[in-house]
């Protein structure tokens, strides 16, 4: 099944979503010089968007990254915070195409190892791929004859990476438009925080909820400050979500399934919650996989059940442990230091 033939409840997205992550990113390509995108193209064929590899990105480039994980069916924007006492702006997404932007298209769900070269995968080349159990059980898949990639590492990939990619996506290399920035970047950054709806909907997928129902959503998390290496970017991305994030979705389903989330959905329900990312992720032995999968959920989620009008309030907002995670010494995000 394509994603232009979706059973009933999600929205109908006509245009393969590959094509429209292309099409956006190619109607930027005359402001890359502005956002400071470097595009190159690698003997195979493929096209490199260096979004943030070695140099540190710009916000536009990264909203524009943002926009071609969700395949262009969401807006991204910086606003004011929704935080009561930050001085760092928000990152808003809103998409009425939730299931396809953020779970066909946004989701990380592709470790890309080959060798010694690791990156996490998205975007809709997944699809492409249809390796991913959450995509199988969907009927998430697609025919496309571009495709997207984007890779969320420190290094641009080789020839022999770019190969193995194309050959689990089905095309030739020549057919691969593949996107990079690291965590640490500006952009990286941008694009991370951008998926507080991709969380919440990966989260309601895990307990069995029906992604089907979901009409609309809007989400907000924290722009941390850019950090000064890749491992501090994933905590500060992390906690941004985990701490600092919030969502809203527009549901047609029934209370009772609703009502069940309250002990699941948001993050502080797991067993590892209430301290910065980083020291969960170094108890652990930096093994994502012996973290409680309940702990990876926005701080905050809404739902409005369209069917009833009842809305579903769970969770709330950390900003002490932001205050930790950001090394803040008082308020919310400043550092005081001495005065000369």
């Amino acid at each position: 099944m394509s994603t232009s033939q979706q059973t009933s409840g999600m929205s109908i997205c006509k245009t393969p979503v590959n094509q429209r992550s292309l099409d956006v990113l190619q109607a930027h390509q005359d402001r890359f010089d502005e956002l400071d995108v470097r595009l190159t193209n690698c003997p195979s064929g493929a096209s490199f968007y260096d979004f943030g590899v070695k140099h540190l990105g710009t916000v536009g480039g990264g909203l524009l990254l943002a926009k071609i994980c969700l395949a262009d069916l969401a807006d991204v924007v910086v606003c004011n915070s929704h935080l009561d006492q930050s001085p760092f702006p928000s990152i808003q997404v809103r998409t009425d195409h939730p299931v396809t932007a953020c779970i066909a298209a946004q989701y990380a769900g592709w470790p890309v190892s080959h060798g010694k070269y690791f990156a996490m995968g998205s975007g809709p080349a997944r699809m492409l791929r249809g390796r991913e159990p959450m995509l199988e059980q969907l009927g998430l898949t697609e025919s496309s004859e571009v495709g997207v990639v984007i890779l969320e590492s420190g290094k641009l990939p080789g020839p022999d990476v770019v190969e193995s990619i194309a050959a689990e996506c089905g095309l030739a290399t020549k057919q691969l438009h593949i996107c990079v920035a690291r965590t640490a970047s500006l952009a990286g950054m941008i694009q991370i925080v951008a998926r507080t709806i991709e969380t919440t909907l990966h989260k309601l997928f895990e307990l069995g909820f029906d992604l089907r129902s979901i009409r609309s959503g809007v989400g907000w998390a924290p722009l941390p400050p850019v950090a000064p290496d890749d491992l501090t970017a994933l905590g500060w991305t992390n906690d941004s979500i985990l701490y600092g994030a919030r969502s809203f979705l527009v549901v047609e389903s029934n209370d009772q399934a609703l009502s069940g989330l309250r002990d699941r959905l948001t993050s502080d329900t797991s067993r590892d919650f209430g301290r910065p990312f980083l020291e969960i992720f170094k108890q652990y032995n930096r093994d994502f996989y012996q973290i409680d999968k309940l702990l990876f959920s926005p701080a905050a989620v809404t739902i409005n059940n369209a069917t009833t009008g009842n809305t579903f309030a769970y969770g709330r907002l950390h900003e002490q442990i932001l205050n930790k995670s950001f090394h803040c010494d008082e308020g919310f995000g400043i550092q005081v230091g001495e005065q000369p």
